[in-house]
């Protein structure tokens, strides 16, 4: 089973294997695929093959214009092109080959140098153009983000470096919160128990949607001192599968395994007595007791009630939701980003303490998105009312 987006000549092809797992490929005018980049994509991993993937035919249709290949392109040419997709206007690159395409973003541009990277490297494994193969090497000493992120990071000397990934711009980003009240009145207009599951879970848990939707009923350790060993309190075992009916995918993947039917390992968040309340009220009136899929939440109602449910439908039952109640648009990331600004704020500002609550990469991430002044905070509103001269 596949499904093929059409991007100009070439098509990113989603294949679905017997087995429950997706792959992703290129394929060229006519149906053949594109040999090499099938052959890289197979090297990496569902969720980065998916990006890699769309990344790459944005490059390859690029090539044709040029008058070049993956054969015959310098590495010249491929820091012209991350200018290109990169620029705030069109230039001559608008049609055809990006009509209607906003310009490449910060983290967009680093994750398209990392996916040329790969792809010349791995071509040059081939014998195919080996000079820019070979334009990639090199090393450059550890951050302090490689070294947090990493086991034993003390003893690292040195990391990979890629020419073409941009010079990192911090910049502090303020997230968008959800509408003020939202989790009130959502709950008061879902008459659905796991509707209102869903809006609980995400503001007093902090998932993603493809967590969220990706839990299995084995991942749920929802009272105290369970057998995991791994937290003493109520706790949610967040583990990424490659094979779930509904295609959800959790975006971190730490290990994880089964010892005699209990789940170990993953990322593991910590649950409210609201979301065990919440998850007790869905399981008991609405949960199909036949189900064989063993995901946590399913459709309710129509030709797939009892299949799982997916992060698409979630989406668009918020969308509904906060255009129907006047809240305007609101998503489901938007909670997880109030989760993020208010652990930081109840821990008085420890990020690390905000990375463990929601299972974010690293305490930089936290104080990048989360770490700003609250300009509600009444300590900042006396600050500039004494400046100002007013009362407080």
């Amino acid at each position: 089973m596949s499904r093929r987006t059409v991007i100009g000549d070439l098509r990113v092809q989603e294949i679905r294997r017997r087995d429950g797992r997706v792959a992703y490929t290129i394929t060229e005018p006519g149906g053949p695929v594109h040999p090499v980049a099938d052959s890289f994509l197979r090297t990496c991993d569902v969720g980065t093959a998916r990006t890699y993937a769309y990344l790459l035919v944005d490059h390859l249709r690029w090539l044709p214009y040029e008058g070049l290949s993956p054969e015959t392109t310098t590495f010249y040419d491929l820091e012209r092109y991350m200018g290109a997709v990169g620029a705030e206007f069109n230039g001559p690159f608008g049609q055809p080959w990006r009509a209607g395409k906003k310009p490449y973003q910060q983290s967009t541009l680093e994750t398209a140098a990392a996916a040329l990277k790969g792809f010349y490297v791995h071509q040059g494994k081939l014998g195919i153009n080996e000079v820019v193969a070979g334009e990639f090497g090199g090393t450059r000493l550890p951050t302090k983000a490689d070294r947090n992120r990493a086991l034993l990071g003390h003893i690292l000397k040195e990391m990979p470096a890629n020419k073409l990934r941009p010079k990192r711009v911090v910049r502090r980003r303020h997230p968008k919160l959800p509408p003020e009240g939202a989790r009130e009145v959502l709950l008061e207009d879902f008459k659905t128990a796991r509707d209102q599951m869903v809006v609980t879970w995400l503001d007093d848990g902090g998932f993603r949607i493809g967590e969220l939707t990706g839990i299995h009923l084995v991942d749920l350790h929802l009272r105290e001192n369970a057998h995991c060993g791994e937290c003493s309190s109520a706790h949610v075992h967040i583990c990424h599968r490659e094979t779930n009916a509904n295609r959800s995918r959790v975006k971190t993947k730490q290990d994880w395994s089964v010892h005699n039917g209990v789940v170990q390992g993953g990322k593991i968040r910590r649950a409210s007595p609201a979301m065990v309340h919440s998850y007790f009220a869905y399981m008991t009136t609405e949960y199909p007791p036949d189900a064989k899929h063993g995901m946590l939440l399913v459709n309710l109602s129509g030709p797939t009630a009892g299949l799982p449910w997916t992060t698409d439908s979630a989406r668009k039952l918020l969308k509904r939701a906060g255009y129907r109640l006047a809240l305007g648009l609101v998503r489901p990331h938007m909670f997880r980003h109030q989760f993020g600004s208010d652990v930081l704020d109840a821990a008085d500002g420890n990020a690390v303490i905000a990375r463990d609550a929601g299972g974010w990469a690293s305490a930089q991430t936290v104080e990048e998105v989360y770490g700003h002044t609250d300009v509600h905070d009444p300590a900042f509103v006396t600050a500039l009312n004494t400046v100002w001269g007013e009362p407080s």
